[in-house]
């Protein structure tokens, strides 16, 4: 059963009622609960895992830069970040 006072705005305790088959885990229930890989091995097995961080190929810093300029990479989409850092090592490899 619901506790009233967590009940979703706009929602009676008879409308949570009529749609909660998920009860509260007991601790019996924690206490059998098993890892994700060994209770579905084959498809933790096809869930990739992101490797090792290998060492940084970039610096994290703050920078201000003119609106315009932030206007100009932000409107031909995603990435625009590197396409200002690429825009950068050609002015620095031209000077």
């Amino acid at each position: 059963m619901t506790d009233p006072k967590h009940a979703a705005p706009g929602y009676t305790q008879a409308d949570m009622d009529a749609v909660s088959n998920n009860p509260e885990w007991t601790a019996e229930d924690f206490a059998k609960a098993k890892p994700f890989a060994e209770a579905f091995p084959d498809l933790a097995k096809t869930i990739r895992a992101r490797g090792p961080q290998r060492a940084p190929k970039k610096v994290s810093t703050t920078l201000r830069l003119s609106p315009e300029v932030i206007e100009h990479f932000k409107s031909s989409g995603p990435g625009w970040q590197s396409r200002i850092d690429a825009a950068l090592k050609d002015w620095v490899a031209a000077h």
